[in-house]
């Protein structure tokens, strides 16, 4: 299928340059949704219009969506490389992957355009006003304690006075061993620079070599009689080495790399990323990643290797990483990364075996845990649930707030096994002991629609034949779940406006159309329809209402597919029992009340089988003999 092109767009499209350059896609109201590079624009933006069979889902919503394209041709792949990068930090569009609010993350500036440099924590990054950064970090608290301890053993200057040398007095500072004053003349500017460049050192990975320095100048300073300063310094190297204690190593002595790992479920990633300098894991850090949904890990993990290295703040001889890059970006990525580096190589490694591959995959354990706890605190937020309630009611205009919510969906293979699940969420969070399962029986063929409707039937005769108390209507049909009762906020049934259309007509034959209201939710774009409307409603792609919507639609799936296994390998066993010669639906269900499943009966000797109502010893090992 091809998706023709707004008339302006195809005159664009026909006229665009070979060249390398960057381009930026623009929905109707000029907003960038989308960023890309290419070495050649003619052929890589004419390509989104092609054949859309090779593209994933999110690239066909976002082709839909262009109504304007503009472009800036650049000199070579790796110059598209790097405006590319400001481009999407300027205009974080939508259909990019990028870090998730890339500004939250912390790094340590060290002033070192000046004389005497001032060291303090920031969250903001200018590559040319001569200054080193350190980052980025995760964590805010984690920077500010490593700040309160790196200053008792690199005492640096936090204040804006200018140095001269010549006031007359020191800050507080001073007096606590905070600051070695060279606002007075404590300590001149090349001993005090000297510090610095040590403390810079410890925050690259080399701890060891800050430590025997200060050891050497310790043990001189101590025979040279200089007790004061030795003491100094003495206390300088219990500080350092109290932070090196957190560095462990992992490498070579003279190792310094990167190890990156991705963790990925259908709606989230996480990079993971362990830094190892001077051959020891000095730290880690993960980075929340938005856009990355339907994308390959290829691609996922080239667009982090540029989102992230756009911004760290220095750059290793190695990146280990889970797969290889792109195969048409690697090159100008590689040719970046070197720049990056002063012109020093960049190695990208993909390890198979050894330490690296031990490190990755310890990466990538690390990655998958924080993705669970970051899907954990999510689910465990009441404000972000309600947020997801409230927005989810806006959408669909529905009466009262979805705090209870159903929903349906079938599965079968072939139109055997066919089941439907029920599962219901509460306040945004699931509740399990209401989940309910439906073995439907009345259904011949793979027939999802009349599934559906059998389902849904049963469903709300409960709820009519179901009292409020609980007890039975009628005799001798005892029903003592009176959660059946209780009507859905919301119905939900898995499979757009076909599905859409069979619960309306359930729910009219049992008079509760105007009391639940239903949406069908469409498997390929995840689109609410809704009674009565043409156009589906789509929720914002990275909305929490769409989380809980895809939270409930996977819960759905996965306990219907639960409850199809079983039932699969429950009709598998049969049809290996009955194809034994003499074994009939009598025998078999003999067999079965005696072992309890095919194992047992598989692992029983030709006597114990013997021993079962109407197994003689004949038939007993033509079963041994066939299983």
């Amino acid at each position: 299928m091809f998706i023709e092109p707004p008339h302006h767009v195809k005159v664009i499209l026909d006229n665009l340059p070979t060249q390398s350059g960057v381009y930026l896609m623009k929905d109707d109201r000029g907003t960038v949704i989308y960023v890309g590079k290419s070495v050649s624009l003619r052929n890589r933006v004419r390509s989104y219009f092609g054949a859309q069979g090779g593209h994933t889902v999110k690239t066909r919503m976002m082709v839909r969506k262009i109504a304007d394209i503009d472009y800036i041709i650049t000199p070579n792949e790796a110059a598209a490389l790097k405006l590319e990068n400001d481009l999407i930090k300027q205009h974080q569009p939508r259909y990019n992957i990028s870090l998730r609010d890339d500004k939250r993350y912390p790094y340590i500036k060290v002033f070192w355009g000046d004389d005497f440099p001032k060291v303090e924590f920031t969250r903001h990054i200018d590559r040319d006003d001569g200054h080193r950064y350190f980052g980025p970090y995760t964590s805010a608290g984690a920077v500010r304690q490593m700040l309160d301890v790196l200053r008792k053993a690199f005492p640096y200057l936090t204040c804006d006075r200018e140095i001269t040398g010549r006031d007359e007095r020191a800050c507080l500072y001073y007096d606590i061993a905070l600051c070695t004053a060279p606002c007075i003349g404590a300590i001149s500017r090349e001993d005090y620079r000297a510090d610095i460049a040590r403390l810079m050192r410890f925050l690259e990975g080399y701890s060891e070599e800050v430590i025997e320095e200060l050891r050497g100048r310790m043990t001189e300073a101590a025979e040279a009689l200089d007790f004061e300063r030795a003491a100094a310094l003495r206390d300088q190297l219990k500080a350092v080495e109290r932070v090196a204690r957190g560095h462990k190593a992992v490498s070579r002595a003279d190792a310094e790399m990167d190890i990156i790992a991705i963790a990925r479920d259908e709606q989230n990633a996480v990079a993971q990323v362990f830094f190892v300098r001077g051959g020891k894991l000095i730290g880690r850090d993960y980075f929340v990643l938005k856009g990355a949904e339907d994308e390959t890990e290829t691609e996922v993990v080239t667009e982090f290797v540029k989102r992230f290295y756009g911004d760290a703040s220095s750059i290793p001889e190695e990146v280990i990483l889970p797969v290889a890059l792109d195969e048409e970006e690697a090159p100008a990525i590689e040719a970046w990364l070197r720049e990056r580096r002063d012109g020093r190589r960049v190695t990208l490694t993909v390890p198979q075996r050894g330490n690296k591959r031990y490190l990755l995959d310890m990466a990538a354990d690390n990655a998958g845990e924080t993705l669970a706890m970051l899907r954990a605190q999510w689910e465990s937020d009441p404000l972000k649930q309600e947020e997801a309630i409230a927005q989810l009611q806006a959408a669909l205009s529905l009466p009262a707030p979805p705090n209870r919510i159903e929903c349906f969906d079938i599965s079968n293979t072939q139109g055997t096994a066919i089941t439907a699940s029920r599962v219901v969420f509460a306040q945004g969070m699931p509740l399990k002991r209401e989940y309910r399962r439906f073995s439907i029986r009345n259904v011949k063929g793979p027939d999802d629609y009349a599934s559906m409707r059998e389902a849904l039937t049963r469903r709300f005769r409960r709820y009519v034949e179901t009292p409020e108390d609980g007890r039975p209507v009628a005799p001798g049909k005892p029903d003592p779940d009176d959660t059946w009762r209780i009507l859905p906020d919301l119905l939900i049934v898995d499979g757009g406006k076909g599905q859409l259309n069979v619960a309306v007509e359930v729910l009219k034959a049992f008079d509760l159309l105007d009391r639940v209201p239903v949406a069908g939710l469409a498997k390929q774009f995840e689109e609410l329809y809704l009674p009565g409307r043409a156009q589906p409603v789509t929720l914002p792609r990275r909305s929490p209402a769409l989380y809980l919507v895809q939270r409930v639609r996977d819960e759905a799936h996965r306990f219907a597919l639960a409850l199809h296994r079983k039932q699969r390998s429950h009709a598998s066993m049969i049809s290996q029992l009955e194809e034994i010669p003499g074994i009939g639906p009598a025998r078999r269900k003999a067999l079965l009340q005696a072992f309890g499943s095919l194992d047992a009966i598989r692992a029983a000797s030709v006597q114990a089988l013997a021993t079962v109502p109407g197994i003689t010893e004949a038939l007993a090992r033509e079963i041994k003999a066939e299983l």
